[in-house]
């Protein structure tokens, strides 16, 4: 049941990024401390071309600062050279595409991540 509840969130969350369209920057927004450890996985999905994903095991007791600064790691190792990542007011993530490269869109693909809540808005 719990495995239904979180595909059908997820879902939901999929379709609500769609929804918003590609953009050019967005800000992921972390709130709440980790709970449980788990793993935090984002997709970012240019207009045209292939989607960049990246994974990033989060361990129980991390304050949502430093679970910002771990998916910003992440991120920057996948996107480096297509988007920059920078962590902005310490619990905000930034993700802007690099001249040149297709307005995007951000999907939180999983957070197994007890305690840790995701938003995911474009700038």
């Amino acid at each position: 049941m719990r495995k239904q509840i979180l595909g059908l969130w997820l879902g939901l969350a999929t379709f609500a990024a769609a929804a918003a369209g590609v953009e050019n920057k967005w800000r992921l927004e972390f709130s709440g401390n980790a709970e449980s450890a788990g793993r935090i996985v984002l997709e970012l999905s240019p207009s045209v071309g292939e989607p960049i994903r990246a994974s990033t095991d989060i361990p129980q007791g991390l304050g949502e600062n430093d679970v910002a600064k771990s998916v910003r790691g992440a991120l920057q190792a996948q996107a480096g050279k297509r988007y920059s990542v920078e962590v902005d007011d310490g619990e905000d993530v930034l993700v802007k595409k690099h001249h040149g490269e297709r307005d995007f869109i951000v999907t939180v693909v999983e957070n197994s991540v007890k305690g840790v809540r995701i938003g995911v808005d474009a700038e």
